[in-house]
């Protein structure tokens, strides 16, 4: 194992006097319950602001790295009076306890009346644009993945791929730790993800050098909920959810806090149906294909999570934390493919293939933890293990017709079975300190992975499977990262802030392609390279409530493991996909220009420019004529240009709105010889809405939708426009412990997709519908004891795991 010396001197100690002051505090209530998620503002004596934070969820605050000097300070929150502390004297190198400040709820003019405080639905932060999705009604019966395509700047493809201002590549965190899952995977996971489960989504499209520098597009942080409780306390909640398929689930979360531990667990478990219609018509080697394809997937799965904190002492805290997911499934799927020439009506014969699958999951991950917290020290330590299983068999006859489909021409069966292994260790270090008047950050991180993938292709010639040599292969992939960083963040003037970082990685990498003919060996692919990744941020204050950033950042996004393998995987003998063992890591350079306005509403332009960007392409077989395929490769360039506006609304004190709208210019370009020429640019926008309004009967409503123009997925496919409509209303009893919620989802039936491709000799033309028109009833309680707060942790498996995943669901 080979670690460059640069990460050696990263993890050397960086011990100087804090010459800047830290003033801390806390918000709370008439009652003494603490503030949530509070604005807190710190001016200089003619108005200027020095800083904006915000209270966490215990309502304390925390404002780093004040100079000398006077000040006054403004707390507000949504139902409360603004609090406005003056005459704050700061003197050089000593920190300044506010204590508890009592916010007073907002004067009205009923005689009996509640005000409860509200986060607002987005906030915009410095590093991040939080997504605030608690509570909302059109959640109710929701998943992840649905409430993604309703987030600010967010889109989410027909084929269910992520992509931020229109930059694929994104990571997904949860709770801080990244998911390990990507493809259709990591698509059943946020389906089977309810909606009841997730407090908000952090949208971090510009991430600094802390940060793994994996992930173009940045990352999408899914925070789940909870408990703020002291003693013991809890929640359940069960969802039923009805369209033309049927879905359910039920959770349950624990925790109980002394003061020397804090235990925390949650269970869910899941059960569904999903389904999609595709519709495909190609144009191919003179040949013209009619396909229809009808799918179908039950799954089920239980979700838990265990964890414990010890308190060792007020600032030295260790932990561990157990996450995992088992589940199975079966998937169904019916193509039929009418066969003709191009140049005439007749159709020659007619394909049916039936795909019948059965997949069993069984993850985990193992993380140790180590914290240490002064007020102007951080120190973290994780050492981390997760184990990926994943086991799915195919089985596929593919039988042709005559063209009236009496006759049986001929049937092929066949089968394959698809076993993942994948470990992963990580071990990785983060250290923070005030100093040189700023804030100083240093860490490193070391993550080993192994996969082995086993694809073993079976010929059914009669009722016995007999194994195709000539088709099955054992892919092995290992690879090593060495990772370090330094940051720098600091206040160069009133007005202006700046910040700085570099984060190095060394990446050593081998797969093996293990055929099992050995006239069919290939030599292993060796990949040996080191990558810089500065990032530097700038902020203006140029009056009070107008704020100016601009931030630049490099960043790197390596080939998913399952895209590495070339295995050919049949959807049916015309149709398949395969991997390639020689895409490189893409490599973009991200500039944003960002504008706040009064604190709520955001303006931000982009541009992001990546080499080898790494895309589907779909192209006719070299082979078989009749036949087409999707596979990846590195585009030569893509350009993106990008604009977002989001705008929180508060028309009256009965309605309140959130709108966001996005625009972006694409440009993709690639010459792979021939007629293999990729030269596609598209303008593209979305829009999405949501209001809320405040009912007669204590009730709440909700309508929300979005509406996506035309755009391009992968390098070539020009999709076209689609849109959903959505309804909620939301009652709650017993004091707020029980909330009742039905809603409905894209009653219009318009989320579909449509499109067309034209790419090496192949135009297709293709449209596809899922289950997403569905009626939801959610009903959620709350019990026990509501001061106790689990602490939120990251662990060390984040930049690793995201990249595994399976080509079935």
């Amino acid at each position: 194992m080979r670690v460059p010396a640069l990460l050696i001197l990263l993890n050397c100690a960086l011990y100087a006097s804090a010459q800047n002051s830290l003033i801390t505090g806390s918000l709370s209530d008439d009652d003494g319950k603490p503030v949530e998620f509070a604005s807190i503002v710190l001016y200089t004596p003619d108005s200027i602001i020095v800083k904006v934070e915000t209270t966490d969820e215990t309502g304390t605050f925390t404002i780093a790295n004040v100079k000398e000097g006077n000040y006054f300070l403004e707390a507000t929150c949504i139902g409360y009076a603004d609090f406005v502390l003056p005459d704050l004297a700061v003197l050089t190198g000593q920190d300044l306890d506010l204590g508890q400040l009592i916010l007073n709820i907002a004067a009205i003019e009923l005689e009996t009346a509640m005000v409860s405080a509200t986060r607002a639905m987005v906030e915009i932060k410095p590093d991040r644009t939080v997504f605030n999705v608690q509570g909302t009604i059109n959640s109710a019966g929701d998943n992840g993945l649905s409430l993604l395509r309703k987030a600010p700047g967010v889109l989410v493809d027909n084929n269910n791929n992520i992509s931020v201002l229109s930059r694929s590549g994104v990571l997904i965190y949860i709770d801080g730790k990244r998911l390990p899952l990507s493809g259709d995977n990591l698509t059943n996971y946020l389906e089977n993800l309810p909606a009841e489960q997730i407090d908000r989504i952090d949208i971090i499209s510009n991430p600094g050098a802390r940060y793994e520098a994996e992930g173009n597009a940045g990352i999408i942080d899914i925070r789940l909920k909870k408990d703020t409780n002291h003693g013991a306390n809890g929640s359940v909640s069960a969802t039923y959810s009805e369209g033309q398929r049927a879905r359910g689930n039920v959770n349950a979360s624990g925790n109980y806090r002394n003061k020397t531990l804090n235990t925390f667990g949650s269970l869910g478990y899941n059960e569904g149906i999903y389904f999609n219609e595709m519709f495909f018509l190609s144009f191919q080697n003179g040949l013209e294909l009619d396909e229809i394809v009808n799918s179908e997937r039950h799954s089920d799965g239980i979700d838990y999570r265990l964890g414990t904190d010890f308190f060792l002492h007020d600032k030295h805290t260790i932990g561990f934390l157990v996450t995992g997911n088992n589940g199975s499934g079966n998937h169904a799927s019916r193509n039929r493919i009418e066969i003709g020439s191009e140049s005439s009506t007749m159709v020659d014969s007619i394909l049916h293939a039936t795909n019948a699958s059965v997949q069993s999951v069984d993850n985990g991950t193992y993380n140790l933890n180590y914290s240490y917290q002064s007020k102007a020290t951080r120190l973290n330590i994780d050492a981390d293990y997760g184990r990926y299983r994943n086991e799915t068999n195919h089985t596929q006859p593919n039988q042709y017709y005559s063209p009236d489909e009496q006759d049986l021409l001929t049937e092929i069966r066949t089968a394959y079975d698809t076993p993942v292994e994948i470990d992963i260790y990580t071990f990785k270090t983060d250290y923070e300190t005030e100093t040189l008047g700023g804030t100083v950050g240093m860490g490193m991180k070391l993550s080993r992975v192994s996969t082995d993938n086993t694809f073993l292709f079976y010929d059914i010639p009669e009722s016995e499977r007999i194994l195709n040599d000539r088709r099955s292969n054992q892919f092995l992939y290992d690879e090593n990262v060495y990772a370090g960083y330094l940051s720098f963040a600091r206040s160069i003037t009133e007005k202006w802030n700046f910040s700085a970082g570099l984060r190095l990685e060394q990446t050593d990498a081998t797969g093996d392609l293990m055929a099992f003919l050995p006239e069919l060996q290939e030599p292993p692919v060796e990949l040996n390279y080191l990558n810089t990744f500065p990032t530097v941020g700038l902020t203006y204050q140029y009056k009070p409530e107008h704020v100016f950033a601009l931030n630049y950042g490099r960043r790197i996004n390596r080939p998913d493991y399952n895209v590495l393998n070339p295995f050919r995987e049949q959807f049916s003998e015309l149709s398949f996909s395969k991997g390639n063992p020689f895409l490189r890591p893409e490599i973009v350079n991200n500039f944003e220009l960002g504008y706040t306005l009064k604190y709520r509403y955001n303006f931000k332009l982009s541009y992001s420019r990546t080499l080898d960007q790494i895309t589907r392409l779909i192209a006719p077989d070299d082979v078989d004529p009749r036949a087409g395929f999707i596979t990846w490769d590195n585009l030569a360039v893509q350009t993106i240009y990008a604009a977002n506006i989001s705008l929180p609304l508060e028309i009256n004190k009965w309605w309140n709105a959130y709108v966001n709208l996005s625009g972006t210019h694409l440009d993709n370009q690639a010459d792979y010889g021939g007629d293999a020429i990729v030269d596609v640019q598209a303008w593209t926008y979305n829009i999405y809405q949501q209001h809320t309004f405040k009912l007669p009967g204590q009730l709440t409503g909700e309508i929300s939708g979005w509406f996506s123009g035309p755009g391009v997925w992968g390098g070539v496919f020009i999709y076209e426009t689609s849109w959903s409509l959505n309804l909620g209303l939301q009652r709650k009893f017993l004091k707020d412990q029980m909330n009742v919620r039905l809603s409905v989802n894209d009653v219009f039936y318009e989320s579909g997709w449509s499109g067309y491709s034209r790419f090496n000799g192949l135009y297709a033309e293709g449209r596809g519908v899922w289950d997403s028109r569905r009626a939801s009833l959610s009903v959620s309680m709350n019990f026990g004891n509501k001061n106790v707060k689990s602490r939120n942790r990251k662990t060390g498996l984040e930049d690793e795991a995201k990249r595994i995943g399976n080509s079935e669901g």
